[in-house]
């Protein structure tokens, strides 16, 4: 479930950044509602995602594919101009985004122990 809720935050950046360019800085009603709109309902869905993947990694698929599919958009929809500099860029995010999920913490163990938490409140004090 938690991927899903991953997906669905990725598909609401991808809304969100489309709408960001639609809205004109700002100055069309409607697609101004539509960026707060799919940032929230993103971040809503992203937050939930986190509960149980890994932030790192949860980020690191939430930003690449972003960027990744952003591009595309950009290209396809809004007839923007790629060059070679942008692509190897993105090939960058992409090579640091499978590091991350293949060996990133999350996949074996982090040497991270969370035991013993303790919470100190202004009674501890």
């Amino acid at each position: 479930m938690s991927f899903l809720y991953l997906a669905l935050a990725i598909v609401g950046e991808l809304i969100g950044t489309s709408l960001l360019k639609a809205s004109e800085g700002f100055t069309r009603l409607y697609p101004t509602i539509g960026v707060a709109v799919a940032f929230i309902g993103s971040f809503f869905f992203l937050s939930m995602a986190i509960k149980t993947i890994p932030l790192n990694t949860a980020y690191a698929l939430w930003s690449g594919i972003g960027v990744v599919a952003t591009t595309t958009i950009s290209v396809l929809i809004w007839k923007e101009k790629i060059n070679g500099a942008s692509i190897a860029g993105i090939t960058l995010i992409l090579i640091g985004v499978v590091i991350l999920n293949l060996f990133g913490p999350g996949h074996g163990d982090s040497g991270h122990k969370a035991e013993n938490n303790t919470i100190i409140t202004s009674e501890n004090l």
